[in-house]
């Protein structure tokens, strides 16, 4: 929104107030439970200091416990969407358009607020949770229980405002998307050393890959490793789109022998994406001291790393591990690189952005995500060969028909999984015990929180009819209706 923030752990909250004496103060959400063993609290003192206070789910609830309410378990777990109602107008929610009353809001939580801090006031409710806002004007401190940071949250964005320009009195600063910013900074980071970037072919890495050539020219080189992992002729149309677009040195490694032998018999996930990180890690130091080892000089590894990586890996010291993203938790402590993630305090949608400054080709923009780890986290099980080229198949399928009802561009992300349950089905009047396939198909801005696209019938009709038609080892497919949260995006 134009305004400056400093990020701050909890412990430090009050010094850093004190020094800072800033205009307004947000406490986040968080995984932790008030009451519990690892509470994260801040020093009481610091709703002292006349400076407003807004509390974001558990930020509601570290309000409510330090300040004369009480916070106990839920009857019900709240995930996803769910209905608001603003029980008495105040300025956290001013000028809604028509006085709306109600309205969609996203949740994650269990924990609620049962009575509210002494001397505020209850101004908004859900079907679950009856102290869902509440309110203490004379102090300028507000507690609400769902999150208005993310995409999903109608209004969540006016609320911020309104309690940052309204409530805070702060002054929006003209924010610029500064390129030459970013390039400067990785010039800094690299200097005059040799780099290669991690480049997978989607938006994030080629993001990165582009402006560290930009800051270094002809000292990086992009490597692009076919894991084997990939989905239909995608090192082909990799090798098209960059030949096409950019002038950057592209080297493709094929690895595919390399990574099934490191995945052979391992079925849990999480030890999936460490492998594949390893590997992948590796892979990488390999190559590049195979070219570079003579000239004698340190090695930079450039990644399209962004922060959701960064915070579902546990890569934030409060943050809760959701899954080891490959180019995060899946790196090894010990390796030959200096890393370097130009992009790693971004989000997706600010990568894209800085994607059409650049003037990126539009299919590259709007490219669905694609998970570091491949088609290894959509397999539930052991990852083999066959496994791969069943699920290959059955993912063009969704693809194609996505693109054919126009609805590619307006979908986050759309994929089929082999779900390792089999079933009984009928072809040719034959019995026949085959796979399962679920479709999954969401939209999100953030990657933090998605919901799922209701797709039309007849797309998913034809989608169903194509898949166990043509993928002879498919006989049924189901289709995946859960948010997140509390599901992730990937199966894995």
């Amino acid at each position: 929104m134009g305004v400056p923030v400093e990020i701050i752990i909890p412990k430090k909250a009050l010094p850093v107030a004190l020094k800072l004496n800033p205009k307004g103060i947000i406490l986040s959400g968080g995984p932790a439970s008030t009451y519990g063993e690892n509470a994260l609290l801040v020093d009481r003192k610091i709703f002292y200091l006349g400076i407003p206070v807004l509390g974001i789910c558990y930020g509601l609830e570290v309000m409510g416990q330090m300040l004369g309410g009480k916070v106990a378990p839920g009857k019900k777990k709240e995930y996803g969407s769910t209905e608001f109602t603003l029980l008495k107008t105040n300025p956290l929610f001013a000028n809604w358009q028509k006085n709306k009353k109600t309205f969609t809001v996203w949740m994650s939580h269990f924990d609620q607020v049962v009575n509210p801090p002494t001397n505020s006031i209850v101004v908004g409710s859900t079907p679950e949770v009856p102290v869902a806002a509440f309110a203490d004007e004379a102090k300028k401190q507000y507690g609400i229980m769902f999150h208005p940071e993310v995409h999903h949250t109608q209004y969540g964005k006016e609320i911020l405002e309104n309690f940052v320009f309204g409530i805070c009195k702060e002054k929006k600063e003209i924010q610029k998307l500064e390129i030459e910013k970013l390039v400067d900074d990785i010039r800094n980071q690299i200097s005059n050393q040799k780099a290669v970037c991690a480049l997978s072919g989607g938006i994030d890495s080629a993001v990165a890959a582009v402006l560290t050539h930009q800051a270094i020219g002809d000292n990086l080189t992009c490597f692009y490793v076919d894991t084997g992992l990939m989905r239909f002729r995608e090192t082909e149309q990799i090798k098209e789109t960059f030949k096409r677009h950019f002038k950057l040195k592209l080297h493709i490694i094929h690895a595919e022998v390399i990574f099934l032998k490191a995945l052979k018999n391992i079925v849990d996930p999480e030890e999936k994406r460490k492998i594949i990180g390893e590997t992948f890690i590796r892979v990488f130091e390999r190559e590049a001291l195979r070219r570079f080892a003579p000239q004698g000089k340190p090695i930079c590894l450039v990644q399209g790393t962004i922060y959701p990586d960064v915070i579902e890996s546990k890569g934030t010291k409060h943050a809760q591990k959701i899954k080891t993203h490959h180019n995060v938790g899946g790196i090894p402590t010990k390796h030959g690189f200096k890393i370097v993630e130009p992009l790693r305090m971004f989000y997706k949608d600010e990568v894209r952005e800085i994607a059409k400054t650049l003037k990126f080709p539009k299919d590259l923009i709007s490219r669905h995500v694609f998970p570091g780890p491949g088609l290894a986290v959509r397999i539930i099980g052991e990852v083999t060969k066959k496994k791969l080229d069943i699920l290959r198949r059955a993912d063009k399928i969704v693809i194609e028909e996505i693109k054919n009802a126009g609805l590619y561009s307006d979908i986050w992300m759309a994929f089929a999984v082999l779900t390792g349950v089999k079933s009984t089905g009928v072809t040719g009047d034959e019995r026949k015990y085959g796979e399962t396939i679920a479709i999954r198909a969401i939209e999100s801005k953030d990657t933090m929180t998605a919901d799922w696209v209701r797709l039309p019938y007849e797309v998913l009709a034809k989608i169903s009819s194509r898949i166990v038609t043509e993928v002879f080892e498919v006989v049924r497919v189901v289709y995946d209706i859960t948010t997140k949260p509390p599901a992730t995006m990937e199966w894995e």
